[in-house]
């Protein structure tokens, strides 16, 4: 009976729908059974249903594929439109690229011709090189892979606490190293900051005991403040480096003055020492000193042959360290506190001369290097070598004239300048009375000569020691003949240690007491 009803009501809406348009139907002129078209009726509605949920999902898909298709058809286009304009204006005949370029490479293709004769006669020249040099190229990989993970990396060792620690006037500790004669009997007294990424253990590398002791020599260097053992200094700069300098040498002892060495980027705190604490400096020693880089006082020709000399990666770090001091962390834990090692020179982005290029592959070069980094990145920061590397570049307090030696006269004005013609006793010498003995390489790209030649040029009274042929290590490191030279040069003829009864020459007042002794010989 429900199908019967079901059937009714159709055909009732079909003639209501009939009646409404004006066009006769008669209801049963459909023909059609009613329980078939009952069947039939439920399946196209499903499947409909079925085929418009797909029709909807493959239209967003062919959207897709039609999108895709087109800007892939637009850019052969564009890509042949190229290759027309090319060949229409810069491969023709009379291009001036064809002009400048085609005498080249067809001296290139003769010459590669010549190799046709070694490949089989059956096969194309056009295919075959490509398959050669692409063999050629996968196997130049597959050595690069090898080799690079076939070299053994050493690693960062971490060492036990072993320096010597004084505790300074402000509570921090600083650690010290000690070569050469105890304090009582020391001739010369010579303190040794160290340069960038190193430590007390530099000092003078490779300097025997017995030369130190020959010439009286008593070395004492020493950790800067947050390298090795040394703790950091909340405020560091140049003066508080003199002054750290100064606590050292009354903490260990030191009767009187003593000499200074400055190497390479430690030079920057003798010099510091030099104006600071001129009283208590009896003279200096440096070796390739690296002056500020943007100092203000070097001619454009000068600064123009110190840049030239460096990479551009070593330009980059100074620019930073200037302007944009934090990103060098980034290039600090990048390089030396990988946790591995290697050379100096790629870590630091130096360039070196012949003779270091031979030193930095020696075994003992190498194990002093390793030991040396390792203490100097004991702690694990980049705060200190930031420090390090903007100290450098920034205003350091004083310029290098400052030691030169001048008349200061106090006050400015009339007065001041009357009170000068009748009274000369108010004006007072300043600047470094001292000698300055510089050594510099000629081969050096580290520290290039001209920045020797503005030191010299400002400071007319230091003694520049020209080294042809050596570079920026050659000449200090593992070098006794050299060491000889350099102790000879600064304390004369060599002594010994004192006697209980002698006194310590440099704690005299009288400079040239220091540099001559009364029994010893002339050459």
């Amino acid at each position: 009976m429900s199908e019967v009803t079901l059937l009714k009501t159709w055909r009732e809406e079909l003639a209501s729908l009939a009646e409404d348009t004006e066009t006769g139907f008669a209801g049963d002129t459909i023909g059609i059974s009613p329980p078939a078209f009952e069947v039939k009726t439920s399946e196209f509605v499903v499947n409909q249903s079925i085929d418009a949920e797909s029709a909807e999902f493959e239209s967003f898909k062919d959207q897709v594929k039609g999108f895709a298709k087109a800007w892939g058809e637009i850019i052969v286009e564009f890509s042949r439109g190229c290759k027309d304009v090319v060949q229409q204006s810069l491969l023709t005949e009379d291009s001036y690229v064809v002009q400048k370029m085609r005498g080249p490479c067809e001296k290139i293709s003769t010459s590669l011709r010549l190799l046709n004769q070694y490949l089989p006669e059956d096969r194309d020249p056009v295919h075959v090189w490509p398959v050669i040099f692409f063999v050629l190229l996968l196997a130049l990989a597959a050595l690069g892979v090898n080799t690079k993970h076939g070299t053994s990396v050493r690693l960062v060792n971490v060492h036990p606490p072993s320096a010597i620690r004084i505790l300074l006037p402000d509570g921090r500790h600083m650690a010290y190293r000690e070569l050469g004669v105890q304090a009582e009997r020391a001739r010369f007294s010579l303190i040794a900051p160290h340069c960038f990424l190193s430590s007390r253990l530099a000092g003078i590398p490779g300097v025997r005991v017995p030369m130190l002791e020959e010439f009286g020599v008593r070395l004492v260097t020493y950790d800067l403040p947050g390298f090795g053992e040394s703790d950091p200094h909340p405020n560091r700069n140049l003066n508080s480096s003199a002054l750290d300098m100064l606590h050292l040498a009354n903490a260990v002892a030191i009767d009187g003055k003593f000499w200074v060495l400055g190497y390479s980027s430690g030079a920057m705190h003798a010099w510091a020492a030099l104006k600071y604490i001129p009283s208590q400096i009896a003279g200096a020693a440096m070796f390739a000193p690296m002056v500020n880089p943007y100092q203000s006082g070097m001619t454009k020709e000068e600064i123009s042959r110190t840049w030239e000399k460096w990479t551009r990666r070593r330009r980059l770090m100074f620019y930073l360290a200037r302007r944009f001091p934090k990103f060098l962390s980034y290039f600090y834990h990048r390089t030396f506190l990988s946790g591995k090692h290697d050379r100096i020179d790629k870590w630091l982005s130096l360039s070196l001369g012949k003779r270091d290029e031979f030193l930095v592959e020696e075994p003992r070069y190498e194990e002093f290097r390793h030991r040396d980094v390792e203490e100097s990145i004991r702690q694990g920061s980049t705060k200190p070598f930031i420090e390090e590397a903007v100290l450098q570049v920034s205003n350091w307090g004083f310029s290098l004239p400052d030691l030169q030696v001048h008349k200061k006269c106090t006050g400015k004005g009339i007065f001041p300048w009357l009170k000068f013609l009748y009274n000369q006793a108010e004006c007072e010498l300043t600047g470094f009375v001292g000698p300055i003995h510089i050594w510099q390489g000629m081969d050096d790209v580290v520290v290039p000569p001209s920045m020797t030649d503005y030191v010299a040029r400002v400071l007319p009274s230091a003694v520049v020691h020209k080294l042809p042929d050596e570079g920026h290590l050659s000449y200090l490191f593992f070098c006794e003949k050299c060491h000889r030279q350099i102790f000879s040069t600064l304390f004369g003829n060599s002594q010994g240690p004192l006697e209980s009864k002698e006194q310590n020459p440099s704690s005299k007042g009288n400079q040239e007491e220091a540099l001559v002794f009364p029994n010893s010989p002339v050459e």
